[in-house]
Parts: structure tokens; C-alpha cells; sequence
């Protein structure tokens, strides 16, 4: 059988992209390492509740293209992200809003909080922010720095916020409306019955491999398609020859539990160092589930090795100036197309990637 596509990873941007091309009467083989399709935004079901098996995936947007191609396969509801952060026992509503304000002083009207941030902005003095802590408190002040940002970041990161450059929070929502909602796209939601079910629809009538490692089959693999569309560790594929680009990593522990609501929320940050976990989400809440059961999942982030699923890459000058030297490989490249957070290392939301998808292919037209 000969393939136009062979296309090594099935998460969202390898699903999307054969979707476009066998639409198109394009022939695919979609391969993938893991057990599953779907990547990082698999479910898997356990006591009728749809677990995000690599963390929270809530899909938000403002391109209608992009909301309307993904509600073409399949129904999204109307879940609205609005998490808590647990501060040594004490809650607070993010992102920051009114409900957050309240909740540190006591507050009641947008002039009251703007005059308490203004205040500890200006007792900080900081011109020029050099790093995160003093980026951070440039914009909002000390009280929430201290509370909701530093121990969280530094636990997310592995290292002090004086060692994170400042643009990694160049910006931070503050909102003086009493609004949890914590994206401010105009299109949010959670496909009815996960997100299986948008990937399967995606990749209906497409020949699929799971437990299939491209590098371990590469010579087999190859002869049968015409072009390889390639999703995963972009220095890999150059095995290595660079060196390795860094990621930060997690660690997922996930709960049954005999209760029907464990925190009464999907998403609870634990922005303390002591908790050693970044957050607990609780995934009946994500389709409002009323099982008589919860699963939890709490997340562990380290620092990922070689062997580890790689979640977040590390944007500093070391790796950027290692992406640039992968970067002139693939643009000799005439027969692969790179796609994807792993073999783009760029962070990317969902919708990015749908739409970084209907691009790619389009391009090959």
C-alpha cells in the first residue's frame, strides 16, 4: 500500500492534517509510540468519568473558522474554565478579579483594589524588571505575588523567580469585574463525551498504527509514503546532533475516589511550596458529570529526561540558540513538514494547533 502522507504522531495536529488530506482523497497512515490515539488529549473512561490522562484540555477561541471546524465532528459543551488556588488553606478566585480582591482585603468596588495594587506597585520602585519576581510585581503588587504567583511558578519551573526571565509573564490578567471566567475567548468548551470522540472522527477512514515507534521502524516506514509529516521531538528526528532541547516535564497520580465531589471545581492550583503538587483537577466537573464516584489527578511538574513526555519546552538562550541550528536542517528539508509543539518547540494551545494544522496542509495545495 502506498501512502501520499505518512504521518508520525497522532495527536491534534497529525489527526487534523490527515483529516484535511483524506478529505481531499489523499491516502494517510497515521502512526503513533503510545498505546492510543489523540496524544496528549486522550481520555480514558474510568467509572463513566472521561479522564484527561495528560492533564486539563479545555478548548477556547476566538477564530470561529477554527470553533466551527472542531464542532463539525463533534458537540462541545458549555464548560467555562474558572479554577482556585488553594494557598495554605485559604481560597482565592482566578484569575485576579474582583472575587480575588475581596478575598485578600476585604474589598468591595474597582477603586478600592486599584488604589491597594497601585500602592504596593509604587512602594516596590521597579523601573526596569530584570526578572519574574520583579516583573511580577511591577504589575500586580506584592500580596498576590507572594500568595498566587511566586511559590507556584517556582514550583512549575524548578527554580527561583529571580532566575525566570521577565517576559515569561510579560503581561497578568487583572480584571476589576467580579469574573472567574478565567479565558476571555469568545468560544469555550469540552467535546460531549471527550475528546476520543473528536479524534475519531477525525481520523475516521484513515489507516492508523498505535505501539508503533517511527525510529525503531524507520526503514520499514519510509518506502511507504511519499512525504512524512512529522509531530514529534524535532531534535530527535536529527538524532540529537545538536544536543537535546530541554522541556519541563509532569508527573500525573491519578485517584478513585468513593465520593461523589472531591473539591467541587475541575481545576484547583495549590500555589504554596509545600503542597509539592501544582494543582488537583477533578474531571467529572468538566461535563458536569453525576457519577457516584470522582477520579482526581494531581500534577507533579519536574524537569523531563530523555525518557519522560516532554510538555512545556524551555524557551531560554540556551535552547533557543539550539533551535535555530535545528531550524536549518528542516528548511533543507523538501520531503518532511514539521508540525506541532514538539517539532516546532513552541508552546501552543489547542486552537493554535488545529489552525497550525488546516495551514500546513493547505500549503502542500
Amino acid at each position: 500500500m502506498k501512502y501520499d502522507f505518512l504521518i508520525v504522531g497522532a495527536g491534534l495536529f497529525g489527526a487534523v492534517f490527515a483529516q484535511q488530506a483524506t478529505k481531499n482523497g489523499k491516502r494517510c497512515l497515521v502512526i503513533d509510540k503510545r498505546p492510543h490515539l489523540g496524544g496528549n488529549v486522550y481520555c480514558e473512561e474510568i467509572e463513566g468519568i472521561n479522564v484527561h490522562k495528560y492533564g486539563a484540555h479545555i478548548f477556547h477561541t476566538n477564530d470561529k473558522t477554527v470553533w466551527n471546524y472542531v464542532n463539525s465532528f463533534v458537540e462541545f459543551n458549555r464548560y467555562t474554565n474558572s479554577p482556585l488556588a488553594n494557598y495554605k488553606g485559604a481560597l482565592y478566585n482566578l484569575p485576579f478579579n474582583m472575587n480575588t480582591f475581596h478575598q485578600l482585603w476585604g474589598v468591595h468596588t474597582p477603586d478600592e483594589a486599584k488604589a491597594i495594587i497601585q500602592k504596593q506597585i509604587d512602594a516596590e520602585n521597579i523601573n526596569s524588571p530584570q526578572n519574574l519576581e520583579e516583573q511580577a510585581l511591577s504589575l500586580v503588587g506584592r500580596d498576590i505575588y507572594e500568595k498566587l504567583i511566586k511559590e507556584y511558578t517556582e514550583k512549575q519551573w524548578g527554580c527561583p523567580a529571580t532566575d525566570l526571565p521577565a517576559f515569561i509573564i510579560k503581561r497578568l490578567p487583572v480584571r476589576f469585574t467580579f469574573d472567574n471566567n478565567y479565558f476571555k475567548d469568545r468560544y469555550q468548551g469540552i467535546p460531549i463525551g471527550g475528546y476520543n470522540k473528536l479524534v475519531d472522527a477525525l481520523l475516521e477512514g484513515v489507516d492508523t498504527r498505535t505501539n508503533c515507534d517511527f525510529f525503531q521502524n524507520k526503514e520499514a516506514l519510509l518506502p511507504l509514503a511519499d512525504k512524512v509529516v512529522y509531530t514529534g521531538k524535532l531534535d530527535e528526528y536529527y538524532d540529537f546532533q545538536f544536543g537535546h532541547l530541554e522541556y519541563r516535564g509532569l508527573d500525573f497520580k491519578h485517584k478513585t475516589l468513593d465520593t461523589a465531589n472531591f473539591q467541587g471545581n475541575a481545576v484547583v492550583n495549590y500555589t504554596d511550596a509545600k503542597t509539592p503538587y501544582t494543582r488537583i483537577i477533578e474531571h467529572k466537573h468538566f461535563e458536569f458529570g453525576t457519577q457516584a464516584k470522582t477520579v482526581i489527578t494531581e500534577e507533579y511538574p519536574k524537569m523531563a529526561s530523555t525518557s519522560d513526555e516532554p510538555f512545556y519546552p524551555i524557551n531560554n538562550e540556551r535552547n533557543n540558540k539550539m533551535l535555530q541550528q535545528y531550524m536549518g536542517l528542516v528548511k533543507q528539508e523538501d520531503n518532511v513538514i514539521f508540525g506541532g509543539r514538539l517539532a516546532e518547540y513552541k508552546y501552543y494551545d489547542m486552537h493554535q494547533i488545529v489552525a497550525s494544522a488546516l495551514k500546513a496542509y493547505k500549503n502542500e495545495h
